[in-house]
C-alpha cells in the first residue's frame, strides 16, 4: 500500500492513496479540513464500523444504520499524542440482538480493526454502545 501528500499552500496538505482517491488535510488545527489527527480518528470510526456491520450482517441481524460516536484526549506536553479514546456505536435496525452488537463491537476493538490495533499499542481505547430501533 502506498500513499502521496503534497503541500498545496499554506498549511494544506493533500493526500492520494494508491487507488487514486484524495482527501485535503489541514495543519493549521482544522480551519479548512480535518486535520490529521482528525483524520487518525474518522479513520478508527470508519475501520471500527466496517467490522460492527459486517459482523452485523453475518449474523443476520436487520441493521439499518451505524454512526459512531468519537472522543479523544491529548497529552498536555509536546508531541500531543492521543491518551483516550473512547468509541460510542449507534447501531439502528429492526429487532437487532444486543449480544450481537457486542461481540460486533468486541470483536473490531480486540481482532479485526487495523487502525485500533496499530494505535491501541500506545493509546487507551474503550468503547460502548446502544441499540435504537430503526
Amino acid at each position: 500500500m502506498k500513499a502521496t501528500v503534497k503541500w498545496i499552500g499554506d498549511e494544506l496538505f493533500m493526500g492520494t492513496s494508491e487507488s487514486g482517491h484524495t482527501i485535503v488535510l489541514d495543519a493549521n488545527g482544522g480551519a479548512l479540513a480535518p486535520s490529521p489527527l482528525e483524520n487518525i480518528l474518522i479513520s478508527l470510526g470508519a475501520c471500527s464500523s466496517v467490522d460492527v456491520v459486517s459482523i452485523l450482517e453475518k449474523t443476520r441481524q436487520d441493521v439499518t444504520g451505524c454512526k459512531v460516536d468519537i472522543s479523544a484526549t491529548r497529552v498536555e506536553s509536546v508531541p500531543k499524542l492521543f491518551s483516550d479514546i473512547h468509541l460510542h456505536f449507534i447501531i439502528s435496525g429492526n429487532d437487532v440482538a444486543e449480544k450481537h452488537v457486542a461481540r460486533a463491537v468486541s470483536l473490531s476493538a480486540d481482532k479485526y480493526c487495523s487502525v485500533a490495533l496499530m494505535l491501541n499499542k500506545s493509546v487507551k481505547i474503550t468503547h460502548d454502545y446502544e441499540v435504537v430501533k430503526a
